[in-house]
């Protein structure tokens, strides 16, 4: 569809936190019935200008206009009040509610002075339904998966009345089958003249859905093309200023009688997994892929004293039962979990103590922390990791992304593993810092630590693993290694489209 009347538009926008200003100058239009791509490393200023055009900050200096009016928003519902809608990357719904609550938090469907539920559950399974889910709109958030709460969030956001939607990462946690559906959506609203803003490190999907690309580089704008005039690759130089050909390194498997680290015997997790086996390797780096709720998150927890199991594990050959994750990690396991805000960092402390909070045993004196030892130790791992901070003493909510991840993986690596279990190891973050976190795990792997990576990325997968194995309903219905490591043959794996042929 041909673009139509610019609907949203930032002129000259500059945003300063104190001395430090994080956008400079940025122009930005978006127009009627176009899906107009943001791109640009972690701290490129992404999320501060998507914060100016939805209400939620106020520019430093430039303007807003709407319709080619200047306009300040008075706050978030006020720009939503104009139409202008934000999906948010990080999950903002009220947990012990269900799913059709949240959706119509503070536009409750009525009849009358009664709030009608009836209509809001039919209502809300109809608007997730078309998002490519099945979830039972009765079912309160806190017990769906990062996935299914990033769905209700999506069609929460769509519920109000829009003409711009700005989309921050909507794919981060969706596997291909769940994003294709979401695109279809984006498509649909381009289609009905609505303007579309979207943020994404996937640079592929971007190629994909956009009509237009703008590249933030440390808070400035670097380029603006047509989608058609670039290939992902093209993308990826311009955010970075480097060539990004290399993103992931090349790793040599473990040779075939590499001893076996973990042994999964008809492990079962109730209402998740059944009878699931696999082996681990040192040396080796193992793929689960997958499409969201076949149980690979599940799982891992369940072998890892997460969640209530059986079946047997073996660690080096010994019969282990793991009922805390602090058992595991005594046995040299560490899991990163996808959740690293909710389950992986303190995001309220400092750096210090979410780095060290794993391995207290080892900056003791007598009964007393030795903080010395430990600011010294955060110290290496800055280094180490090249975790970038303007300050060390910063809480870990204010560090981007990519750089949690890293102080988590330092964290992690405190504790000397064996065995390192990362799920979804690059969720919301930009390519460059990709790029590092694959290189640390093909090291990782190169050192003979054995890993597993959960990821909803088949590229991930196919580019970091040496063999995948793919989960289904709950199974592991297959595996796939060399020339059988293909997205096409994850899929039909994932999907079950073989068997249904047969």
């Amino acid at each position: 569809m041909t673009s139509g009347n610019i609907v949203l538009e930032g002129r000259g926008l500059h945003r300063s936190f104190g001395p430090v200003e994080v956008l400079s100058g940025i122009d930005l239009v978006l127009r009627a019935g176009e899906v107009h791509a943001v791109i640009g490393e972690n701290g490129a200023g992404k999320s501060t200008l998507m914060r100016l055009l939805s209400g939620h900050l106020e520019p430093t200096k430039g303007t807003v206009a709407i319709d080619g009016a200047p306009c300040v928003f008075r706050g978030p519902v006020d720009a939503e009040h104009r139409g202008i809608v934000l999906v948010h990357q990080e999950i903002l719904l009220a947990p012990h509610l269900s799913v059709a609550e949240n959706i119509f938090l503070g536009r409750e469907k009525r009849r009358g002075f009664v709030v009608d539920d009836a209509v809001m559950n039919r209502e809300a399974a109809a608007a997730v339904r078309e998002l490519g889910a099945d979830i039972d709109p009765t079912t309160t958030v806190d017990r769906l998966s990062i996935a299914q709460r990033q769905l209700v969030q999506i069609a929460r956001a769509l519920a109000v009345e829009h003409r711009v939607v700005i989309f921050d990462e909507p794919t981060a946690s969706l596997t291909p089958v769940e994003a294709d559906a979401l695109f279809d959506v984006i498509r649909g609203l381009r289609a009905r003249g609505v303007a579309v803003l979207y943020i994404s490190h996937r640079l592929p999907e971007v190629k994909a859905i956009a009509d237009v690309v703008t590249v933030l580089r440390d808070g400035r704008l670097v380029a603006h093309h047509r989608c058609d005039q670039l290939e992902p690759v093209d993308m990826a130089r311009l955010m970075v200023g480097r060539d990004m050909a290399n993103l992931y390194p090349v790793s040599a498997p473990p040779p075939p009688d590499a001893p076996i680290v973990l042994e999964v015997r008809d492990v079962s997790v109730p209402g998740f997994v059944q009878n699931a086996s696999f082996h681990l390797r040192k040396g080796e780096i193992l793929g689960f892929g997958g499409l969201i709720g076949a149980g690979r998150t599940e799982l891992l927890e369940g072998v890892l004293g997460l969640r209530p199991s059986s079946g047997e594990v073996r660690v080096k050959g010994e019969p282990v039962r793991f009922r805390t994750v602090a058992d595991s990690m005594r046995a040299g396991i560490v899991y990163l979990s996808e959740d690293r805000k909710g389950k992986g960092l303190l995001v309220g402390q400092d750096l210090r103590t979410n780095l060290t909070l794993s391995a207290l045993d080892r900056f003791r004196r007598g009964f007393l922390l030795d903080k010395a030892r430990e600011w010294s130790a955060l110290d290496r791992a800055i280094a180490a990791f090249d975790i970038r901070t303007r300050r060390r003493d910063i809480n870990a909510g204010q560090l981007s992304g990519g750089n949690q991840q890293k102080l988590l993986l330092a964290k992690s690596m405190l504790i000397e593993p064996e065995i390192v279990v990362i799920d979804e190891p690059t969720r919301g973050i930009d390519i460059g810092t990709k790029a590092e976190i694959y290189r640390f795990v093909a090291k990782l792997a190169a050192d003979g630590k054995a890993v597993i990576v959960i990821s909803s990325e088949l590229q991930e997968l196919i580019g970091v693993a040496h063999r995948v194995a793919v989960m289904r309903a709950g199974r592991i219905v297959g595996e796939v290694a060399g020339d059988r490591m293909t997205e096409s043959d994850i899929v039909v794996l994932a999907t079950g489209v073989a068997a249904e042929a047969a």
